[in-house]
């Protein structure tokens, strides 16, 4: 397994968050990967400077074109004395910020467009409280963010893939895929 810290699908981002990387750069290399018979996992963050609700989710679409194997996804957590705790004090409209139940949300509308076969390694980050610009979330740890994210998924009756059509089935009206369970969709 290899894993890229691709971060944001989209090269003004990347530059923004000086990344050193480009979009295509990271397509590249994912493929090159898989390509040598290695496993690809792909780091991406959420709520970085200037994306939009819409723009973050559009990226499930172009994730699902990689051989990618595994997504660890992270919420924008800011940390302390870095560059970008300057520019979230000085334009906050730039960052959508979460709420856990909308970052919830937000996440299985993001899993509902993502291939199925994708593993899902993670759904947010942890970053200790005291390292943090502010944390909104408190103390809350990942377990129980997986507890409630399967939960929602339940009571929303829906699924990783759920939105998702294999283009080699788009000619044909394929239908979205259908999970054998709630825990294949998001391990625990």
């Amino acid at each position: 397994m290899l894993e890229y810290g691709v971060e944001s699908c989209y090269n003004r981002t990347l530059q923004r968050i000086n990344r050193c990387h480009t979009w295509e750069q990271s397509a590249l290399a994912i493929r090159d990967t898989a390509a040598q018979g290695l496993h690809t996992g792909v780091h991406m963050i959420f709520g970085l400077p200037g994306e939009s609700r819409e723009e973050m989710l559009a990226q499930a679409a172009l994730l699902n074109e990689l051989p990618v194997t595994s997504l660890k996804l992270h919420q924008l957590q800011i940390v302390k004395g870095t560059p970008m705790e300057k520019e979230f004090a000085q334009n906050p409209a730039d960052f959508v910020t979460f709420t856990l139940d909308q970052y919830l949300d937000f996440i299985i509308d993001f899993l509902e467009r993502l291939r199925p076969d994708i593993f899902i390694e993670r759904v947010a980050g942890e970053v200790p409280p005291r390292f943090v610009h502010s944390n909104p979330w408190g103390l809350i740890r990942n377990v129980e963010i997986l507890r409630l994210l399967e939960k929602r998924l339940e009571e929303r009756q829906t699924f990783q893939g759920a939105l998702y059509v294999n283009p080699k089935d788009s000619a044909t009206g394929g239908n979205p895929q259908q999970p054998a369970s709630v825990n294949e969709t998001v391990p625990s």
